[in-house]
């Protein structure tokens, strides 16, 4: 693939990433106090894993380190939820 094609999926991860915080915002705006939606969790994974396969596309240990704790996190949080739908 060409490199703007990797600058495109990488920037796609950014977006993704960064509209969990838009979605947390408007979820706590409508309930008037602080919250976070499932949706945060799927936002958070799916920007993480494109961003991740940027970083390993890029070799890039630092990144790649740190977007691959990031999935496990937010893999752990979604199966918390989905075990006990009331945290949520």
């Amino acid at each position: 693939m060409s490199e703007a094609v990797w600058l495109s999926i990488g920037f796609l991860g950014q977006i993704a990433f960064f509209s969990r915080w838009l979605v947390q915002w408007i979820y706590s705006e409508r309930r008037k106090k602080m919250g976070v939606p499932v949706a945060f969790w799927y936002l958070s994974l799916a920007g993480g894993l494109i961003t991740l396969s940027y970083a390993i596309h890029r070799m890039d240990p630092v990144f790649i380190t740190g977007q691959a704790v990031g999935a496990a996190v937010y893999i752990r949080n979604l199966m918390l939820i989905d075990k006990d739908p009331q945290a949520s």
